[in-house]
């Protein structure tokens, strides 16, 4: 384990800015001075530390960087707990849903590579989204199906508007039926572009544009991905994203020879936490168990929930993004396609206050509407494990908060997480 802000004993980690800049715009609106309070900053690990020695979390990883340096980063608690195994900030975690980031990325580096537009209708890259259908809920039960009153675009899916949940609907049933529900894919022996193949034929649960409808959106663009590139989702990314970043221990599946880096997953049980079954299995709309990524078929690559990775390494690839596309002298998206996702795309369709959704990422739009410490503009997402991660560009913040808790039940600890971050900021 180690504190960097162990080593000022001043009061205040003054960030020396890279050469690169960051976004533009978060450029022109910033306020934020270059500094962080060491005694106020360490109130985060003296509160992560309160969770697990009550017994709320077995362990967590938390790396929190300004202008690319890191600030805060610190491994709590156990990786293992009835191994006595600790916590470390090598420790591998699946991530989940924040997955869904990476994806997003590879996405518009196909539109700046000419190979896509955004308003592009899926069907003309995968041709048996061409038709499809919504259901309609009747008054007394049951459902109609009505054709879609337009075609589902790369932007809807980038948004979550294009209809496309987990499952969940008036045609739930259906889904179930087809074995097509939930978000995990990591235990099937088939490639996630089997699946995505038959989902056209179920009906949808809202129509394209209508509202945001969080589901297997950005595992069709995964699909999508490894049709328009012909690499796999994964040989795609460790191309163009994970290698040139460093993200050394970034992958679908968990080389055997890490096994023993690998978070062990709990679930608060009302009276605490208690280790998950090994694999596990749906529990209501949760996979709940230590999974298949060690063991499992590792055939399908999920571009919605599939990969593992460590807090360092993702914050690797938030820190290109809050630099707008750069890192280290090598450009992986232009500034402009940066800005584009983290500007809020619905226009229309309602989401939570004070916040709104970009290609592939949440946004702060109002902080009054929203009422969480934090910065207009700021972006991030989270993943089913109830890991955590956001960009601040006014405050040229990358926060990575790594855990494996599933269901996490009512803890706190990501609003005091937030909390304790923003009070930190002078």
């Amino acid at each position: 384990m180690r504190r960097t802000l162990a080593l000022i004993l001043s009061g205040a980690l003054v960030a020396t800015p890279l050469a690169a800049p960051s976004v533009a715009a978060a450029q022109a609106t910033s306020t934020a001075k270059s500094a962080i309070s060491a005694q106020r900053i360490a109130r985060v690990g003296a509160m992560l530390q309160s969770y697990v020695d009550q017994g709320r979390i077995a362990g967590a990883v938390i790396d929190i960087r300004q202008d690319g340096r890191d600030v805060y980063s610190e491994a709590f608690g156990w990786r293992d707990k009835e191994a006595r195994a600790p916590m470390r900030e090598d420790t591998i975690f699946r991530i989940a849903s924040q997955t869904k980031a990476l994806t997003s990325v590879a996405v518009m580096m196909l539109m700046e590579d000419g190979r896509l537009l955004l308003d592009d209708p899926i069907g003309k890259h995968l041709p048996e989204w061409s038709k499809t259908t919504v259901a309609v809920p009747r008054t007394g039960g049951g459902y109609d199906v009505v054709p879609v009153k337009r075609p589902i675009t790369i932007r809807d899916l980038l948004t979550h508007t294009a209809g496309i949940s987990y499952g969940p609907g008036p045609a739930e049933q259906a889904w179930r039926d087809a074995g097509i529900t939930g978000w995990y894919f990591a235990d099937r022996t088939e490639p996630v572009s089997a699946v995505v193949a038959r989902m056209p034929a179920l009906p949808m649960a809202a129509q394209p544009g209508e509202r945001f409808v969080y589901g297997y959106n950005t595992d069709i663009l995964g699909v999508l991905v490894e049709k328009i590139s012909g690499q796999t989702l994964g040989a795609f990314l460790e191309e163009r994203l994970i290698k040139p970043l460093g993200m050394k221990d970034t992958s679908f599946f968990l080389p055997p020879e890490k096994a023993d880096r690998l978070a062990v997953v709990y679930s608060a049980d009302g009276a605490g936490i208690k280790r998950a079954p090994d694999p596990g299995g749906w529990q209501g709309s949760a996979h709940v168990g230590q999974g298949h990524y060690l063991n499992g078929p590792r055939i399908a690559q999920a571009g919605g929930a599939g990969l593992l990775s460590t807090a360092a390494d993702y914050s690797r690839f938030l820190e290109m993004l809050r630099r707008g596309g750069e890192i280290g002298g090598k450009r992986y998206l232009s500034r402009k396609s940066v800005e584009l996702m983290t500007a809020n795309h619905l226009v229309e369709a309602p989401y939570p206050p004070g916040t709104g959704f970009g290609l592939g990422f949440r946004i702060r739009t109002d902080l009054g509407k929203n009422g969480l410490p934090g910065t207009v503009g700021e972006y991030g997402w989270g993943g089913a494990y109830h890991s955590q991660y956001w960009v601040d560009p006014v405050e040229r913040l990358t926060v990575s908060y790594m855990i494996q808790l599933i269901p996490a039940g009512d803890i706190d600890d990501v609003g005091k997480l937030r909390a304790l971050i923003y009070q930190a900021l002078e």
